[in-house]
């Protein structure tokens, strides 16, 4: 294992850093490899040759016939915020690992910035296996450099988008859904990162107050079991806890089951029938959430009914199918965890010559490349993998140019913008890619002269290693 010795600013011997990212960071946030591979460019004067990599995903993961791309907002930011400082040349080279590097690498790191340009399919939008969402093309140095964060954002937000996706396509456009995940997402960046992609994905809000503020949301929640336990413990009872909580939130639901959920219910009726309290909703955490709802429905029928507490798309689909009475869902756990987005960023091209991976259940296709979708009566009729110099009519390009030259073109979509897109592309999809139960993807054909041009790669390749022989 590698150390880094005596690093300033994220060694201290005094007391420990604080792990916490920020945009002077961008460019150490990295794995080794991209650094070393980039030296090694430098050395064999290949650094500046045009090259394109291309981020897709090989599979869907298990039980998912859609991706919904997201992440491309921290994308273009990280791109457009690339920098090396002073301090940070001056760590690298304190470590020793780069003893034999050439001096015009070190001039490199601190000249440069991100010069490429990307192009992506929009966030929100709908896409399958093989399907780039991504494509740097850039000189080889930049391009390698920036692979660790754009799988990292990318990854993670698609991942979170998609279960949102997946979360509102099942609960319906009339259920309310909020997003609770911060305290189980797997960092405080990932909570920022997982709130955006969940709101962007199709939920209506966060209670992630950071993140609603700095997205321009207003954030949601309602109350913990701990201010029922202290209020009433001091108070007397769990009616007074609830009663003041109202007195400073008149609007915000109650939870209602820390005790007994019933008595609690009954207790808010006779407040209501009375009109000594006017009751907008209230939240069940645990317990039987059929049975539950349906005897607070009686007591409280024109209360909103909220659930939350270890919910994902096939419990709301389960509640559903036994008749609960439930109007929103608090999300949180399963909606920022589960199983990853595995996306992978590889090389297409380089110095204009298309390349491709042949290892057994990890080949790729050569050459940058374009997905082409076509629609008939507002769904997906057939998607095809091409190259981006192909033009076949009647056909949508999904992929746009976002940066130029290192500037971005376009200003950042709104959230709202993106929930709509997410909701759009959804509908889009064939009823057998939307479903839970084993889920039919789209298939995705391969135009002719991306066929075309695999065999030809291929062929050449094999030539190559003959050669050598």
């Amino acid at each position: 294992m590698t150390t880094f010795p005596d690093l300033e600013r994220y060694t201290n011997s005094q007391q420990q850093p604080e792990l916490n990212v920020a945009a002077v960071d961008y460019s150490l946030l990295t794995d080794l490899y991209q650094l070393t591979m980039a030296a090694c460019y430098v050395g064999e004067g290949v650094e500046h040759k045009p090259a394109s990599f291309e981020l897709f995903v090989r599979r869907l993961p298990e039980g998912f016939g859609y991706l919904i791309a997201m992440g491309l907002a921290q994308a273009l930011e990280y791109l457009q915020k690339l920098r090396f400082s002073e301090s940070q040349i001056a760590a690298l080279q304190r470590t020793g690992i780069f003893a034999h590097a050439s001096d015009r690498f070190w001039a490199l790191l601190a000249d440069g910035c991100f010069t490429g340009d990307v192009w992506a399919v929009p966030e929100g939008t709908a896409i399958f296996a093989n399907q780039p969402i991504l494509r740097i093309e850039a000189p080889l140095w930049q391009a390698q450099l920036v692979e660790t964060y754009l799988l990292n954002t990318i990854n993670y937000q698609t991942l979170i988008a998609t279960r949102a996706a997946r979360l509102r396509d099942v609960a319906g456009k009339q259920a309310t859904l909020l997003e609770f995940g911060t305290r189980r997402a797997f960092s405080p960046q990932g909570s920022l990162w997982a709130a955006r992609a969940a709101l962007a994905g199709g939920l209506d809000a966060t209670s992630n107050v950071l993140a609603a503020l700095q997205l321009d949301q207003q954030p949601s929640g309602t109350m913990a079991h701990a201010l029922v336990m202290a209020l009433s413990a001091m108070a007397g009872t769990e009616e007074q806890a609830f009663t003041a909580f109202h007195r400073y939130f008149p609007g915000a639901p109650l939870l209602i089951d820390t005790y007994d959920t019933i008595a609690a219910a009954e207790q808010l009726a006779a407040k209501v029938n009375s009109k000594e309290m006017h009751l907008t909703g209230v939240r069940l955490d645990s317990g039987d959430l059929v049975s539950l709802s349906k005897a607070v429905r009686s007591l409280l029928p024109d209360v909103t009914i909220f659930a939350s507490g270890d919910l994902d798309e096939w419990e709301i689909a389960r509640l559903q199918a036994e008749g609960a009475q439930i109007d929103g869902y608090g999300l949180g756990t399963k909606l920022v965890t589960g199983a990853p987005v595995n996306g992978v960023y590889k090389l297409v091209e380089i110095d204009g010559i298309p390349v491709m991976k042949e290892s057994r259940d990890k080949a790729t296709y050569p050459g940058r490349k374009q997905i082409f979708r076509s629609f008939a009566g507002g769904k997906i009729q057939l998607d095809r993998l091409g190259l981006a110099s192909e033009n076949p009519a009647g056909e949508e390009a999904l992929l746009q140019l976002v940066m130029k030259a290192g500037k971005q073109l376009q200003p950042i979509e709104s959230i709202e913008r993106i929930r709509q897109r997410t909701a759009a592309s959804v509908a889009s999809l064939p009823e057998e890619t939307r479903q839970l139960k084993h889920p039919v993807s789209v298939n995705v054909e391969i135009s002719a002269e991306l066929q075309e041009l695999t065999q030809k790669t291929r062929k050449q390749t094999t030539e190559a290693q003959r050669a050598q022989r």
